[in-house]
């Protein structure tokens, strides 16, 4: 369930060149969105609010780097700590449980087949989206922004969108831990950065960096091997 989290922090580290820090508040955010829907009775629902909230985090996030120049780092931070008051007054308290609720790997076939035909379908995406122009555009601004700028491309508008992309995946990867789970806590993307490159590392240094496509698989496959490690 933490591989769309690893594919997240390699867009944001490898693609983008950017220390992304929105990745523990926007972790929490799928999360919370998620569970809460689920608790309604709308698991899929919850999954796709949840990315589409963590896209909307990767926009502040992106704002704040590229208008308002603060740094990516302290970016991140203060998107990160402004989504903490978010999550608890999306949760409405520090915790939310599922126990009673349906759950979107219900109707897929259990827990482990349906996170891990959701996870294949996205990284499959994820590969084919960047070997498009668009993609290409946000890996090109993330190895040389000014080259981009002076091919009449928007850097800072590209960079937005891997941002959105980044944390779109990172909060649909809380969306589906909320449900996988049962039960969303304010505190449950603390640090998760850290477990998102460690999947990443591992994974790059079994398949290595070269091309898109091996670096999209390499953080995939390195949750596997994170997770019988863990």
């Amino acid at each position: 369930e933490y591989a769309l989290l690893a594919v997240g922090v390699y867009i944001t580290f490898r693609i983008l060149n950017l220390p992304d820090l929105t990745v523990d508040g926007s972790f929490t955010f799928g999360m919370a969105v998620s569970t809460v829907l689920c608790a309604a009775a709308h698991p899929f629902a919850g999954l796709m609010a949840g990315a589409l909230a963590g896209a909307v985090a990767g926009v502040v996030t992106g704002f704040l780097q590229t208008h308002c120049k603060i740094h990516p780092i302290l970016a991140g931070i203060l998107t990160m700590s402004g989504l903490y008051t978010v999550n608890i007054t999306v949760l409405g308290g520090p915790n939310v449980s599922l126990l009673d609720a349906p759950k979107f790997f219900e109707v897929l076939g259990g827990k482990a087949p349906a996170v891990g035909l959701v996870t294949v379908v996205v990284v499959v995406l994820v590969t084919l989206f960047f070997q498009t122009v668009g993609g290409l555009c946000i890996r090109a601004a993330g190895s040389n922004e000014d080259m981009v700028r002076a091919s009449s491309i928007n850097p800072a508008f590209t960079i937005t969108i891997g941002l959105c992309i980044a944390n779109a995946l990172t909060a649909l990867s809380g969306a589906m831990v909320g449900q996988y789970q049962n039960t969303a806590d304010i505190n449950g993307g603390t640090g998760i950065v850290v477990i998102g490159l460690a999947c990443l590392i591992i994974g790059e240094t079994v398949l290595g960096r070269r091309g898109v496509a091996r670096g999209v698989i390499a953080p995939f496959i390195g949750s596997i091997i994170y997770r019988f490690i863990y």
